[in-house]
């Protein structure tokens, strides 16, 4: 009973894989195992988008694609195929990628864990291809210095402000101006859908050159007030790691602990990125000042934990003005005739004039 509960746990969660990667087309192609035409067409497109998302170039290089067809030896074919293409993606299921494959996909849930196998590895490939797009120029990042690493960073994002707008990306080639005139086209398509007042700039005035000079002069006012902010934070967060290292157990996990400490913390400098860019997109509700403690703004900071009342907790001290001035000591007279001065204090006596 158990073992059908979770059958149909994982059919469902195969279902909306497949539903979710736009194969929504074969509902009971799992059901029915390669000896059906639907479930070999199904593994077969997912095979086919794999390998055109180049998940099969990275791990062996004459993988061959599962073809689905309706022949006397289209079973066999497909089989010997999927054994390929299971060793080719490095399948950890080890009854299916074993000697016989046949006997393999014969058990209970035998082919769900192949279908969830086939969408995992089609969704992790169609994270990577994305990431790569975002991310066009890799290799100019390692040969090119700063300034390549400056231009695929506004690569990047001139891709995701396409995305965002809708439009298609460019063709390679496609001159600077053409693309901002497109873009300054479909942006002032969508400006009067928002509503009245909604992204005014904060500089609602033309820039001359004495404009230029005295907002060059407030940005490196930011840069110097964000250097120092963030200078204060980084001295904080020192302080906080290194009181981690003051415990017993921990001295134990020293070098563990700054191994992945270090790297994190030299990634962290004091300098700000702010820019004049940084200004210019700047809108009039940042000059807004709402109070922490408005009703506005407690809508999205308040908790339930804001709730709990605190019970009784122990006195801790530290009221200075209720702590009473220490007393003399009295000692006995002494024979070596000492007694006097350890006896009876003499603060505050006066010497005789002579």
């Amino acid at each position: 009973m158990e073992g059908a509960e979770a059958e149909e746990r994982e059919g469902a969660a195969v279902a909306r894989d497949l539903q979710a990667l736009g194969y929504e087309d074969f509902p009971e192609a799992a059901a029915l195992g390669p000896w059906s035409s639907d479930f070999r067409v199904l593994c077969a497109r997912l095979a086919a988008e794999l390998a055109t998302l180049g998940a099969l170039e990275q791990r062996e290089e004459g993988a061959e694609a599962l073809s689905a067809g309706d022949g006397h030896c289209a079973e066999e074919e497909f089989l010997r195929q999927l054994a390929g293409l299971l060793r080719a993606l490095h399948c950890p299921d080890r009854a299916l990628c074993g000697g016989d494959c046949t006997a393999a996909l014969r058990e209970p849930g035998a082919c769900l864990r192949l279908l969830r196998f086939l969408c995992t590895e089609l969704q992790a490939a169609r994270l990577l291809c994305l990431h790569s797009a975002l991310d066009p120029c890799p290799k100019a990042l390692l040969t090119g210095g700063k300034e390549a690493e400056e231009e695929a960073g506004m690569v990047q994002e001139i891709i995701l402000t396409l995305q965002a707008l809708g439009l298609p990306r460019p063709t390679p080639g496609t001159p600077a101006s053409q693309l901002l005139i497109e873009l300054h086209s479909k942006i002032s398509e969508l400006l009067p859908s928002l509503p009245p007042g909604f992204l005014q700039p904060l500089l609602r005035y033309s820039l001359d050159a004495s404009r230029w000079e005295a907002l060059e002069s407030l940005c490196q006012s930011l840069r110097g007030q964000y250097c120092c902010r963030r200078c204060l934070l980084l001295k904080r967060l020192d302080l906080t790691t290194s009181a981690f290292h003051w415990s017993d157990p921990a001295e134990a996990q020293g070098e563990a602990m700054k191994a992945v400490l270090i790297p994190i913390r030299e990634a962290l400098t004091p300098e700000s990125d702010v820019s004049i860019a940084h200004i210019l997109a700047a809108r009039a509700d940042l000059s807004r000042l709402v109070p922490a403690t408005s009703k506005a703004a407690r809508r999205g900071t308040s908790c339930a934990i804001n709730k709990v009342l605190m019970g009784n907790v122990p006195d801790r001290g530290g009221r200075p003005n209720e702590l009473e001035a220490p007393m003399p000591s009295w000692q006995s007279r002494r024979e070596d005739g000492g007694g006097r001065r350890a006896g009876r204090q003499g603060w505050g006596r006066k010497k005789k004039k002579k």
